[in-house]
């Protein structure tokens, strides 16, 4: 029998632990939702806009592009005509940054045309993002001669390009400058060509001779004197053998050794040509032990 004001069921007490569990998901739940709501306002009122040209430098710099875009610009900056003074600036603003001046530098007077360009060593900046290219030109260069013009000089000229990688591409940074082209001597230390064997020039000589006879003819004359396994490709035609002005092997073990050659090649009409040739000679024994040295590779 349940007495007057009791309850149908029975209560029992909650213990510590749950009490403090129910309250700390509680609290848990709470802060979550609060950095949730300040995170979601924040980025209302302050969005996280990173300008688009701002470039990482932690990448390497891209040094491929930049001697192609340097390549260009070096052959626009160098070639200009009073005649036709758009044309310049028009071919500059290809690789120019906007808004640079694409007169960069000319006065608008004279003519010159640039038409071969060799790109070099590309310097990178710590930054990631500079450098400068090294690019030698062929310029043409011309004098007012009258209503016309005569052609000058033909010089090679040497800028320093300067570049820099945005998001899109590389592009010019500002007015290269020139740098001297000076001419280097060998340097010290450069490998010596070996001790002379004399007995083995003598006696290869004329072998020598017959393989620079096939070489500049054609590739089925020239696999026909070269050793066993080598592949060789002529020179087709481009040039007639002259004469092989020196020969020397040099020593070394008895299956390959280094030798090398002066050649005279005939050119067109009276022309000739002197060069110097490195090649590889291979001993081979023929089927009935007869042995000689023939040339396995060139260079």
């Amino acid at each position: 029998m349940l007495e007057p004001g009791q309850t149908p069921w029975s209560t029992e007490p909650e213990s510590s632990f749950s009490t403090w569990a129910r309250r700390f998901f509680r609290g848990l739940v709470v802060v979550v939702l609060l950095l949730a709501a300040i995170s979601g306002i924040r980025s209302w009122i302050s969005p996280n806009r990173a300008p688009q040209t701002v470039v990482s430098g932690q990448s390497s710099f891209p040094a491929d592009d930049a001697r192609a875009v340097a390549t260009r610009y070096a052959v626009s900056y160098l070639t200009w005509d009073e005649d036709n003074p758009d044309a310049r600036p028009a071919q500059i603003g290809l690789d120019l940054a906007a808004g640079l001046d694409s007169r960069a530098g000319w006065n608008g007077r004279g003519k010159q045309t640039a038409d071969v360009a060799y790109p070099g060593e590309v310097t990178a900046d710590s930054n990631g993002l500079t450098a400068v290219v090294d690019v030698r030109v062929r310029v043409h260069t011309f004098a007012r001669q009258g209503r016309g013009w005569k052609a000058g000089p033909v010089l090679w000229e040497r800028i320093s390009v300067p570049v820099v990688r945005t998001a899109a591409r590389v592009i010019v940074s500002g007015p290269p400058t020139f740098v001297p082209d000076v001419r280097a001597a060998l340097p010290d230390n450069m490998p010596e060509a070996g001790v002379p064997d004399d007995d083995l020039t003598a006696a290869t000589q004329k072998d020598a001779e017959a393989f620079f006879g096939a070489y500049a003819e054609s590739d089925n004359k020239v696999s026909a004197v070269t050793a066993p396994g080598s592949t060789i490709r002529s020179l087709n035609g481009a040039v007639r053998f002259g004469e092989l002005k020196d020969w020397q092997v040099y020593t070394g073990n008895d299956d390959e050794r280094r030798a090398t050659a002066a050649v005279t090649w005939d050119g067109a009409g009276d022309t000739t040509l002197d060069q110097t040739y490195t090649l590889t000679l291979r001993r081979t024994v023929a089927t009935d032990g007869a042995q000689r040295w023939q040339v396995a590779a060139v260079g």
